[in-house]
């Protein structure tokens, strides 16, 4: 039997092999009419072709997948559906464009595109659209690999549907281009194994100049419903994790929008080149020649073997040791680091925009805390594995996996720097009334945090977080919560509507986004496509 990561993605005829039954079933259905007629409205004939692919909660491992180390996230039901057409039988060469629209296209306008696999994204013009284009160029440069024939003068028309909430950490990104990638594959009657469709949805990211390490594409193409993923790189595959039936993660939105795009060369591409410049230093000290380092080290697991070598000649099996022997907790210069690698760093970059970019905005780089958060986060993924399968009772067990989410956070927030004082806020409400454990939860800067509450508690401790908004001026209608559930309860509270008052009226969120903001989920299944 094929394993699970080497199926291609599956078509489906029907919407309940995705959306189940019941309520959720019949909401689907409702939008995906509204979907097509709105289509039908706007370019004069129907669909083709439909793509989903989810969101996703990171339940820990956190920006330790560019470092080619494992993560342990699981899909939510909110998704991005693509609608698209062909126009290969339009006569008028007016006509061979990328027309890209939007359901809610208040916030999100036309936008109009060459059929050019080819053409340059404009990074310092930021549009939306631009992600449809990754996803469009990535399909394109991928065939040409595999040897698929395409055309590449064929316009499509195409009409997004996402409910991920954009700047909240559950990979709405993520959702729509692997959900543009696989409409675009199966407009043209393709379909790539879903490990190769992860690989190249990573890459296709890219494109709009984020350094994505793979596992938002992972979870969205590969999940499968009811399940966390055990992510692992190189090659990517999937292991099914149970999770245990008395614990509930709820996530909680913090209202700061984290935008990793628009701030890359700060936040997210920093943390990618400093720990790349860790890597290549610890080469060194460890006996690489400098030029060695540089060639050959791309991430911190290039260098684990290295350290290990170093922790087991003093009798332990701990990397760490290393780092301590030999990266400095102050910061480093720039100098600093070309004079340790004998190279200017823009040299090393030379073939990366995105990383040249951060160079010319950085002052400084923590390369001890940065790798010292990667090494100790793998091994926290692979505990949090470990525990779920272990012969400790369940209490036992969800005490252990709150511990080691607490601990995430506190290596990202202290080591990573990668929190914000909302998120500070957020996790240390929810610990204080009940949570075993809570984290930030996707890039950070921004987003959500997620949660490990005991199943029995969920709705006093619900009820808990909301009475201390509303008493606390501190907290005054500043949260909203969202749920994940991973047993069949499911409870609703919802915010009275005038804590978005203020937001709607200056137009930060619009009343029908509401839904976008509260919502309910359990591990989804992951991409598919329709054809009805």
């Amino acid at each position: 039997m094929a394993k699970h990561e080497d199926l291609p993605i599956p078509i489906y005829s029907t919407l309940d092999p995705v959306y189940g039954h019941g309520s959720q079933l019949e909401e689907a259905q409702a939008r995906f009419h509204r979907l097509k007629a709105k289509f039908l409205d706007l370019f004069g004939h129907p669909p083709q072709i439909f793509a989903r692919s989810p969101g996703r909660v990171n339940l820990i491992g956190e920006h330790i997948d560019y470092e080619g180390y494992s993560v342990l996230p699981m899909a939510i039901r909110q998704d991005t559906i693509i609608a698209i057409r062909r126009r290969d039988d339009d006569d008028d060469e007016t006509e061979k464009l990328l027309r890209i629209a939007n359901v809610n296209d208040n916030k999100y306008q036309l936008c109009t595109y060459p059929a050019d696999p080819n053409q340059e994204i404009d990074l310092k013009n930021h549009k939306w659209g631009h992600y449809f284009i990754c996803g469009y160029k990535g399909y394109y440069e991928y065939s040409k690999s595999k040897g698929v024939k395409v055309d590449e003068t064929v316009g499509l028309d195409v009409l997004v549907d996402g409910t991920v909430p954009t700047g909240s950490g559950l990979s709405s990104s993520a959702a729509f281009v692997c959900s543009s990638t696989i409409a675009i594959m199966a407009a043209f009657d393709v379909n790539f194994p879903k490990k190769e469709i992860a690989q190249l949805t990573c890459e296709c990211e890219r494109h709009i100049g984020t350094q994505s390490g793979g596992m938002d594409q992972a979870i969205s193409v590969m999940a499968k419903s009811g399940f966390a993923e055990l992510i692992d790189f190189n090659p990517i595959r999937a292991t099914d994790v149970q999770l245990p039936a008395g614990g509930t993660f709820v996530i909680a939105h913090s209202l700061a929008e984290s935008q990793k795009a628009v701030t890359a060369a700060t936040n997210y591409n920093n943390r990618v080149v400093e720990c790349r410049l860790a890597a290549i230093v610890l080469g060194i000290k460890l006996g690489l020649k400098p030029q060695e380092a540089i060639s050959n080290v791309k991430t911190l697991s290039d260098v684990e073997g290295l350290c290990l070598e170093f922790a087991g000649t003093h009798g332990s099996s701990d990397p760490l040791l290393a780092l301590k022997e030999y990266l400095k907790e102050e910061p480093y210069t720039t100098q600093d680091i070309e004079q340790i690698v004998e190279e200017n760093l823009s040299s090393i970059f030379k073939d990366s925009p995105s990383s040249l970019d951060v160079l010319k905005a950085a002052t400084h780089f923590k390369l001890y805390q940065r790798a010292s958060h990667v090494y100790s986060e793998a091994k926290r993924v692979h505990a949090f594995k470990d525990t779920v399968y272990s012969n400790l009772s369940e209490e036992d067990i969800l005490k252990k996996l709150g511990d080691l989410m607490n601990e995430s956070h506190y290596s990202c927030s202290v080591k990573y720097e990668c929190s914000c004082p909302e998120l500070e806020e957020l996790v240390s409400i929810c610990r204080k009334y009940g949570a075993l454990g809570a984290r930030l939860t996707g890039a950070g800067w921004g987003g959500c945090a997620v949660a490990l509450v005991k199943e029995n508690i969920v709705p006093q401790f619900i009820l808990n977080l909301k009475v201390s908004v509303l008493i606390n001026n501190t907290y005054v209608f500043r949260y909203m919560i969202i749920y994940i559930y991973i047993t069949s309860n499911v409870y609703v509270y919802v915010f009275q509507e005038h804590y978005y008052q203020s937001r709607i009226e200056k137009g930060v969120i619009s009343n029908n986004d509401l839904g976008l903001y509260v919502f309910a989920s359990k591990p989804s299944s992951g991409a598919a496509i329709f054809k009805f």
